[in-house]
């Protein structure tokens, strides 16, 4: 009995052993190949349990998994040889185990990152140097106004455009050399050099001055209207309130001489009297005021006589 305990004691480890050493799992995160004799024998094998002959074969694991690649500023320039400083990342996986293995001799991430760095830089150099400088800052075609309330413009246009580009002609070489997949890329930053960025704001102040001379212009052509419009409504208006005063005027001077036509053509004699006490009243109404006339005057006629004989 204890002779075949321990031949199966002796069994089960063995097979333990050996399936320890042929056995291997993926998980759902990673990708694998196989090796015999440290050749490629199976690539892009997928997530499970599988299994190798020990000490013939041999297997690695590959994480399939986002990578981000966050380079370092780089000195760009543009096609009007003014320089930029830019700050970028790449967001890439792998796409291809055999050709990410060979490509990198023996799966090395770091020498691919490497690669690909250069890849990107050389993208991003030559992208840069079509584009002119406000092209790539404002993210606008040179022909393009800013926008309303927009300093700087927005990461739309001209810019999206020029990184679908580098993109495309990346992910073209990364596929069939390095056998990985460059999901994006990205400018986080553009600084200028301390050199270009007076000619930066000098261009942004002249565009900024061009709009506002643009909206003076045009308020002051508004002001003209408006006070064109105004001063002719005034015109207008005292022009009417004239002409409707100077026929109410008349009107009253013609009812007044008709009041005084019909007193006087009822009593003339006292209408006269009553004519020489208003200009008596309005000749002595301030003190002080002296008035030289000859004593026969028709002035005095009332009081030299009360009958105005």
């Amino acid at each position: 009995m204890n002779g075949k305990l321990i031949s199966v004691i002796v069994i089960v480890a063995l097979a333990a052993l050996f399936a320890s050493t042929s056995l291997f799992i993926v998980d759902e995160r990673q990708s694998a190949i196989k090796l015999r004799f440290g050749e490629v024998i199976e690539a892009n094998i997928e997530p499970g349990l599988h299994w190798n002959w020990p000490i013939l074969e041999d297997h690695l694991k590959f994480d399939m998994r986002l990578v981000t690649l966050d380079s370092q500023s780089e000195r760009f320039i543009t096609s009007e040889q003014k320089s930029l400083e830019v700050d970028s990342y790449v967001q890439w996986r792998i796409d291809d185990t055999l050709k990410f293995y060979t490509a990198t001799g023996g799966g090395d991430g770091y020498r691919a990152s490497q690669v690909l760095g250069s890849r990107v830089n050389a993208a991003l150099r030559d992208a840069f140097g079509d584009k002119s400088l406000r092209e790539v800052v404002t993210g606008l075609k040179n022909d393009q106004p800013l926008p309303e309330g927009n300093i700087i413009g927005s990461d739309e246009g001209e810019r999206d455009a020029l990184m679908a580009r580098v993109l495309e002609r990346v992910n073209n070489v990364a596929i069939s050399e390095l056998g990985i997949e460059v999901v994006d890329i990205r400018v986080k930053a553009i600084d200028l050099p301390e050199q270009v960025s007076d000619d930066v704001f000098r261009r942004m102040r002249s565009d900024r001055e061009q709009v506002a001379r643009g909206f003076r212009s045009e308020g002051q052509r508004q002001a003209e209207i408006i006070s064109a419009t105004a001063d002719q409504t005034r015109t207008i208006t005292i022009a009417n309130a004239y002409r409707e005063a100077e026929k109410l005027r008349g009107q009253g001077d013609a009812e007044a001489a008709r009041i005084y036509a019909e007193a006087y053509s009822k009593d003339p004699d006292f209408y006269a009297f009553y004519r020489s006490l208003q200009a008596y009243r309005t000749a002595f109404e301030e003190s002080g005021d002296m008035l030289i006339l000859e004593p026969d005057s028709e002035f005095f006629r009332f009081l030299n006589d009360q009958n105005g004989n």
